[in-house]
């Protein structure tokens, strides 16, 4: 459905567009990335999978393949009778839609078929004082087009204009539930041991610490400005984050502890360096980072399978203020070896996410009625 566009981007990795990055490499030096499907991608085929939505945030897929797509005006849609047709909608009341806040990240839970969770982000009123919190949301299965229960796992992670929302989740390979967070461009709370915002949470289905993160917090990581993506590997369980920067270096970084090193106080200053390795010398370094000037990076998946051709494995970052899709090889040991940039004509672009079918699913930004979800299919040649 909509216009089909054959983007005649490159047949070898790196033709479609210039490194963001001082880290180079050579194609096909990647490891575990890039090297594993038969065939080569010669193209991508663009297609509109969706239309007609107001600020699409994230997408995922049921066990029997309903499509659910937040919009961050604080709409939950589930496709039960597919993606023509009319969704159930779940709208909850409290959602605060203002700057960068709203309804946005979401996740489905892998025993979705028996518990009916699924994880929503949103900036809340419920409580008086506008907080972002984590939201499990009991649907119906198999289809999720009821509404069974309402769960406030996650509380309390800092509000302030909107800005620096977060908010994504992502369950890992060992079924732990990781969720990415913003700092709300408040100085302390990067460092805040007591704040969730600017951090990695590692937390359970009730939104408990899981055994092992640092001082038995919820949080697995901290000194982060505004984790965007979070992703892992299926292939090797490889995990990584992407995070806006100020003017300068956004990040993708190794879903590792330890303390990445933003701290913009007093004050909030946004000229201090994203992984301050003066103020903090142990500070976790990034493995792929802008310089300047910065991309916006937001979403990230691994697209992985043969449907992807010498593509698999390969790391996909959306980017809002570049508007493309960033693409990277990771070796399994985490390093970043070449980079390149795709659909540089669809505006800006914010959650890619691969779908049950293999193919690569992306929600654009567009506000009103001009946001999408765009569905992403490679063409291999020999």
């Amino acid at each position: 459905m909509g216009l089909r566009i054959f983007l005649v981007c490159a047949v070898l990795l790196g033709a479609c567009g210039e490194s963001a990055s001082s880290t180079g490499g050579s194609a096909g030096t990647g490891g575990d990335a890039g090297s594993g499907g038969s065939g080569v991608v010669s193209g991508l085929e663009v297609t509109t999978f969706i239309s007609g939505l107001d600020k699409p945030w994230d997408i995922a897929w049921l066990p029997n393949g309903t499509a659910l797509v937040t919009e961050r005006p604080g709409r939950l849609n589930v496709y039960a009778d597919g993606v023509d047709a009319q969704p159930f909608t779940v709208t909850p009341e409290d959602v605060v839609a203002n700057g960068e806040g709203g309804m946005l990240g979401l996740e489905v839970d892998p025993a979705f078929a028996t518990n009916g969770y699924v994880y929503v982000c949103m900036a809340s009123s419920l409580d008086g004082d506008t907080d972002v919190r984590l939201v499990r949301f009991t649907l119906e299965t198999p289809n999720g087009d009821g509404l069974v229960a309402r769960a406030d796992i996650v509380k309390g992670m800092p509000y302030s204009s909107g800005r620096h929302s977060g908010c994504r989740p992502r369950f890992g390979p060992n079924g732990h539930l990781w969720v990415g967070t913003g700092d709300a461009a408040i100085a302390d709370t990067p460092q805040d041991d007591d704040s969730l915002g600017g951090k990695v949470l590692r937390i359970d289905r009730n939104g408990a610490a899981v055994p092992g993160n640092t001082g038995g917090y919820r949080w697995f990581s901290k000194g982060h400005r505004n984790v965007q993506g979070v992703a892992f590997r299926s292939a090797d369980s490889l995990g990584v984050s992407a995070e806006h920067g100020p003017s300068i270096d956004d990040e993708v970084n190794l879903l590792v502890a330890g303390n990445f090193g933003w701290d913009p106080g007093p004050g909030y200053d946004e000229s201090v360096p994203m992984t301050d390795l003066e103020k903090f010398p142990a500070a976790v370094e990034a493995i792929w980072s802008t310089g300047s000037p910065t991309l916006a990076l937001a979403g990230a998946t691994f697209i992985e399978g043969n449907t992807w051709g010498d593509w698999d494995g390969m790391l996909a970052v959306a980017t809002l203020a570049a508007t493309h899709l960033h693409l990277y090889v990771v070796t399994s040991e985490g390093e970043v070896t070449d980079d390149f940039r795709v659909i540089e004509d669809r505006g800006r672009l914010r959650s890619p996410r691969q779908g049950p079918d293999g193919l690569l699913y992306i929600t654009t930004d567009g506000g009103g009625s001009d946001g999408e979800v765009l569905q992403v299919t490679p063409v291999l040649s020999p």
